[in-house]
């Protein structure tokens, strides 16, 4: 949308182009409706205001009055043509909504049949889409009634149910979407419903069209609860014929992005050509913010006029964004991603917000997934937020632990089989190869390993202390954290098996005439250090990694990425090292049947703690290997735009 819109803006010149009312206190062309809504003036004409309940226009046989706004009158119709109940919604015959509409086919956007014109009374029948469950306005009025504590998914569906009711309508029985939106919280409700709002404003600017007009009133709501856009009176778009940024030019106030009221503004350099998607999507942050805490994010009293001064103020407070004190004012169960996702739709500038309805779709379906949004956004004071900055020495620990505990089970046996059946000054040398290769090997590991894992170490830091990285930086540590749990295993395992060659081989050049048998014994404990040194560490790292410092180096965009196949990758492969893990007893026990009766009474005791030590080991493990699996489905569902295997736009 961005560059349509920069094309429309260098057609309209440099000059502030003015629409054809005056947006002064005096001014007798403008007039405004009570919800603060700007609209050019033109005198209504008897006719319009004739029009009531019962009567009969062309082709409808108006039943019930659904609303009266700026533009007209909308009537629940019954189209004796078609022998079925439409919204007629009659205006003065001016403006492209017929148009724009047409353009719109959407899930989430009122669906327009046709129009007629009636030529002799210069009015406009829109005949559209009949939705039973009222608008969003009276969701908002029941809520701002309901305590805090008391509001959820239900609310919602109280209200619809209480509209249809007084309409005759039957509410519906066996429905999916009801059931899901009665199991949600209310700042859930919140998210659920601007989810598909973001989509019908993705799906409007993919078609070049702007709403210019969000606002409780015009979400129209279906019988299960579907929200669904609707009144593009004052929309633009930039594909209908006659269409231009300034034709009818206004909105709702209160509503309204900073950029929309300094177009508003006579004596500021904004023009409606300069708007996009993102005043829409900042109208949108508004009216949710308004819908989970019951007031607007913005203190702008009763907006009693549309004079100059009246819109310097709502500017000035809204050029810092929302106060911190007003921030506290979500609900207490609302989701630190939610608080995040609203906060981001009201940034002042239009640059700081989301740049399309579909990546602030993604970001709510973030805030619909428990599991998902607390590893994205942990909530404050949470163990999972205070534990991402230990991360780095748990991953040492992690490593470090598993491969000491092996390291001491290997001198065990190494002592116990093989230098106890030595001369003395063969113990002695291989107390010196011991301490000679464990002093370059440990060393050089670690140093090959931080190499490995600086970025997944460092960038997480210097993203904490306010440093600023470019997305290719951020890919590529991802990219490293995800596989630094394989590449531990390779290093750890490799300097392994460089120690199981190296010990008895220096153990033969110094000590000379060392048994065959010993040499089964150095490979038997490599078989079993080397698998305690593969999965354990693994495992740990990689839960770490993926639990506390992946989710830190995701970007708000990162739509078209490789994340997901990598995800799926490392699910794959944690498979693979469970095997292992489940092994490790396994191999213990194998080890014991190359033993002589007399050897294994000689290491009996660490056999058993290996084997017990191993079963409990693996329980461990396996959880690990559980929430790692549950981690990097809840991530592929952030990386890859999906909700629950759902692509977006899915109901």
């Amino acid at each position: 949308m961005s560059e349509t819109q920069a094309q429309r803006t260098e057609h309209a010149g440099t000059a502030k182009a003015t629409p054809d009312w005056t947006v002064t206190a005096a001014a007798d062309q403008t007039r405004e409706s009570p919800e603060g809504t700007l609209v050019a003036s033109e005198p209504r004409t008897r006719s319009l205001e004739d029009i009531e309940v019962g009567a009969r226009i062309d082709d409808f046989d108006l039943v019930m009055s659904l609303g009266t706004g700026a533009f007209g009158k909308v009537f629940l119709a019954r189209q004796r043509s078609m022998q079925r109940l439409v919204a007629v919604k009659i205006s003065r015959d001016h403006g492209n909504e017929p148009q724009t509409l047409a353009k719109l086919d959407h899930d989430y956007i009122v669906r327009v049949y046709d129009q007629r014109i009636l030529p002799e009374q210069q009015l406009r029948l829109l005949y559209m889409q009949y939705l039973p469950g009222g608008t969003l306005l009276r969701v908002l009025e029941r809520a701002r009634a309901t305590p805090e504590q008391d509001r959820s998914g239900r609310l919602l569906l109280d209200v619809v149910d209480e509209v249809m009711q007084d309409k005759g309508e039957l509410r519906p029985t066996d429905s999916s979407v009801r059931d899901e939106i009665a199991q949600l919280s209310w700042p859930e409700t919140v998210a659920w419903l601007g989810r598909r709002l973001a989509e019908a404003l993705d799906h409007a600017d993919r078609h070049g069209v702007l709403h210019r007009d969000i606002k409780p009133a015009n979400i129209l709501l279906t019988a299960e609860g579907i929200p669904k856009l609707a009144d593009f009176n004052i929309s633009f778009a930039e594909t209908v014929a006659g269409s231009s940024p300034l034709a009818y030019f206004g909105g709702s106030l209160a509503y309204m992005s900073p950029e929309q009221l300094a177009a508003c503004h006579r004596d500021l350099p904004g023009t409606a050509a300069d708007l996009d998607t993102r005043s829409d999507i900042f109208a949108l942050g508004v009216m949710l913010w308004e819908l989970a805490c019951g007031r607007r994010p913005f203190d702008d009293g009763q907006i009693s006029g549309s004079s100059l001064p009246t819109l310097k103020g709502m500017l000035d407070r809204r050029a810092h964004g929302v106060e911190s004190t007003v921030a506290n004012d979500l609900p207490a169960d609302c989701p630190a991603a939610l608080r995040r996702v609203l906060l981001t739709c009201l940034a002042p500038r239009p640059q700081d917000r989301w740049s399309s309805g579909r990546e602030l779709a993604h970001q709510f379906d973030l805030c619909l997934d428990s599991r998902a949004r607390d590893l994205v956004d942990p909530p404050e004071g949470s163990r999972r937020l205070r534990l991402r900055k230990w991360a780095a020495l748990l991953i040492v620990l992690g490593i470090a632990v598993p491969n000491g505990l092996a390291a001491a089970y290997n001198y065990h046996h190494n002592k116990m089989l093989i230098i106890s059946e030595l001369s003395p000054q063969a113990g002695q040398s291989f107390e010196a190869i011991q301490l000679a290769i464990n002093g370059i090997v440990f060393p050089l590991g670690t140093i090959v390993l931080v190499y490995l894992g600086r970025r997944p170490l460092f960038v997480p830091r210097g993203l904490r202390s306010g440093k600023v990285y470019d997305k290719t930086t951020l890919a590529r540590a991802r990219t490293d954290t995800l596989l630094l749990g394989d590449r531990v295993v390779i290093v750890v395992f490799a300097l392994w098996v460089v120690a199981g060659i190296t010990y008895p081989i220096s153990l033969q050049l110094a000590a000379g005439d060392v048994p065959q048998r010993a040499y089964v014994h150095f490979v038997a404990s490599l078989v079993v250090c080397g698998a305690v040194a593969v999965a354990y560490p693994f495992f740990i790292v990689a839960f770490l990694s993926v639990r506390y410092i992946y989710p830190v180096l995701i970007p708000q965009e990162i739509a078209g990425s490789d994340d997901a196949r990598k995800l799926r990758g490392l699910d794959r492969r944690s498979i693979r090292y469970l095997a292992v893990a489940a092994s490790v007893p396994l191999a213990g026990v194998a080890g014991v049947t190359f033993l002589s009766p007399d050897e294994i009474t000689m290491v009996i005791v660490a056999v058993r703690i290996l084997c017990v030590g191993g079963i409990l080991a693996f329980v461990g493990v396996y959880w690990l290997f559980r929430e790692l699996e549950q981690d990097l489905t809840a991530l592929g569902h952030v990386v890859s735009h999906e909700r629950n295997g759902q692509p977006p736009g899915a109901s």
